[in-house]
C-alpha cells in the first residue's frame, strides 16, 4: 500500500512548533511506523478540529436519549446486522482510507495479542472465534460484536483452565512469537475518495450511538467495559516477558470500577491505541529474540 505522508514535508518551526509532527518523530512508544502516521494525521485533521467538538456533545445526549428510551424498548429490539452494515457503509463512503486502515489492523491486532498470550501460557482456547478482515466488506460479519466477546471469554476460559488443571500463569522457558506478525497485515482498507473526509476519532464518537440504539442495553455495557481489559491482557504480558514495562504502557484501567458508558468513544480510542502499543513492544521484543539467536 502506498500512502501520502504529510508529515514528511514538514519542517521544524522552533517559533511554532507542530504537536502532531513532534509525536510522529517521538519514538518512545513502541508503535507500528505506518500507523502512527495514519492516526497522527487523523488527529490533525479538520476534521477532528471542526467536528468534533461538535459531535462529542451531541453524540453522549444521544446515548442518554437511547438508554431512557431503553427503560421502554423490549430488550429483543435490537440489530447486529444492522449496526455492522451501518457501520460498513460510513466506513466505505465517508472515513478517511487512514482511519479504515487503523480499524482494520485493531482485529488483526487483537487476534495476534490473544493468540500470544495462550500459546505462551500453554492453554488451547477453544471459546474465542479469530478475527482477520482484510477488507471493509468483512466488518459486515459482526466482527465488532465476536471482538468484544472474544476478550471476555478468553479471559475465562484462560483462568478456568489454569483453576482446573492446578497451574499458575507464568512465563515458559522460551517465549513463542509466532503468533506476532512482524510486518504489514495483509489488509485492504478502500480508496480515499472525495466523501473520505471523517478521521478516526470523530467517526468513532458519532457511531458510539448507534452501538446504544442497535444493541441491547446489556450488549453495550458489556462493549463498552470491554475497552477497559486492556490493563489485564498488559498484566498478562508483563508476567509472561517478566518485564513490567507492558503495564504501563496502557492508558485504559481496570473494569471492576467501570466510567460511564457516555465515555465509550474516547476510551475506544485508547483500547485502539493500546493494542497497538502492546503489539509493537512485542515485535519489538521478538526482533531482539531473532537478534539475539543470529548472534
Amino acid at each position: 500500500m502506498t500512502w501520502h505522508n504529510n508529515f514528511a514535508e514538514q519542517q521544524i518551526n522552533k517559533d511554532d512548533p507542530n504537536p502532531w509532527l513532534a509525536l510522529y518523530l517521538d519514538n518512545s512508544l513502541p508503535m507500528h511506523t505506518a500507523a502512527k502516521r495514519a492516526l497522527l494525521q487523523g488527529q490533525n485533521s479538520w476534521s477532528r478540529r471542526l467536528l468534533l467538538p461538535i459531535i462529542r456533545p451531541l453524540a453522549r445526549l444521544m446515548i442518554i436519549v437511547v438508554q431512557l428510551l431503553r427503560m421502554v424498548i423490549p430488550s429483543k429490539w435490537s440489530s447486529s446486522k444492522v449496526l455492522h452494515y451501518t457501520i460498513y457503509w460510513g466506513l466505505k463512503h465517508f472515513v478517511k482510507r487512514d482511519a479504515n486502515y487503523l480499524i482494520l489492523r485493531h482485529f488483526n491486532i487483537g487476534t495476534e495479542l490473544l493468540q500470544f498470550i495462550a500459546d505462551n501460557a500453554g492453554v488451547n482456547i477453544e471459546s474465542t472465534i479469530p478475527s482477520r478482515p482484510k477488507t471493509l466488506e468483512d466488518l459486515k460479519n459482526d466482527t465488532f460484536l465476536i471482538h468484544d466477546l472474544n476478550v471476555y471469554n478468553f479471559i475465562a476460559e484462560l483462568n478456568q483452565k489454569l483453576k482446573e488443571t492446578g497451574r499458575e500463569f507464568e512465563a515458559p522457558e522460551v517465549i513463542n512469537y509466532d503468533a506476532i506478525t512482524d510486518d504489514e497485515f495483509d489488509i485492504d482498507p478502500g480508496k480515499q475518495g472525495a466523501l473520505n473526509v471523517i478521521d478516526l476519532q470523530t467517526a468513532v464518537e458519532a457511531y458510539t450511538p448507534l452501538y446504544a440504539l442497535l444493541l441491547s442495553d446489556h450488549d453495550f455495557w458489556r462493549a463498552s467495559n470491554s475497552l477497559q481489559l486492556d490493563e489485564t491482557f498488559a498484566i498478562y504480558i508483563s508476567k509472561l516477558m517478566h518485564d513490567p514495562l507492558a503495564v504501563t504502557l496502557v492508558s485504559n484501567r481496570h473494569p471492576t470500577v467501570p466510567f460511564s458508558t457516555l465515555q465509550a468513544g474516547f476510551r475506544l480510542m485508547l483500547h485502539g491505541l493500546d493494542a497497538e502499543i502492546l503489539h509493537g513492544y512485542l515485535r519489538e521484543q521478538k526482533r531482539k529474540a531473532h537478534k539475539a539467536v543470529c548472534l
